[in-house]
């Protein structure tokens, strides 16, 4: 099991000695084209975003591990504890509202660490106003005895420029 701290250099490391960058146009119907470690670790954010959309607390916050950092909106939450006492209620009720459409995805794993990046729209309306924006994520994920854990989200999003 990975036991060290978490950053961006050991990251790196541990992906510059893996197969690389998969990537695909990701639609509903079309599987994503990722390593198999990859793919768990992208199972795992995708049961992230559909308990928050649930409003499933303890299953959004299991995902994470205790010392997670979240990045959104030029803000910081540094640990699971302070997400779930800051953002998390108001994302699960943004997410159960609004409609997300990954375009694109991309991921790799080694060892015990996995990125995945996706690209996509989110849409809908929220406190009665309309919602339209083009969003990106990336999680860094640790695999853990029981599957992987999400040690670090970084969104942004902004509008879609006027055709």
């Amino acid at each position: 099991m990975f036991r060290q701290p978490f950053t961006l250099a050991a990251l790196l490391l541990a992906l510059s000695a893996g197969p690389g960058l998969t990537q695909n146009a990701h639609h509903a119907d079309a599987p994503a084209a990722l390593t198999p470690a990859a793919s768990e670790a992208a199972a795992t954010v995708d049961a992230f975003h559909a308990a928050l959309r649930a409003g499933d607390r303890d299953a959004a916050l299991a995902l994470l591990t205790e010392d997670a950092l979240i990045f959104e909106a030029g803000g910081a939450e540094r640990s699971r504890a302070e997400y779930a006492s800051h953002h998390l209620e108001a994302d699960s009720a943004f997410a159960a509202m609004t409609r997300d459409a990954v375009r694109r995805r991309s991921g790799d794993a080694s060892g015990d660490v996995a990125w995945i990046t996706s690209e996509g729209r989110t849409t809908g309306e929220f406190n009665g106003r309309p919602v339209d924006r083009i969003t990106t994520e990336t999680m860094l994920l640790r695999r853990h005895g029981d599957g992987w854990r999400i040690q670090h989200i970084h969104w942004s999003s902004r509008a879609p420029r006027p055709s």
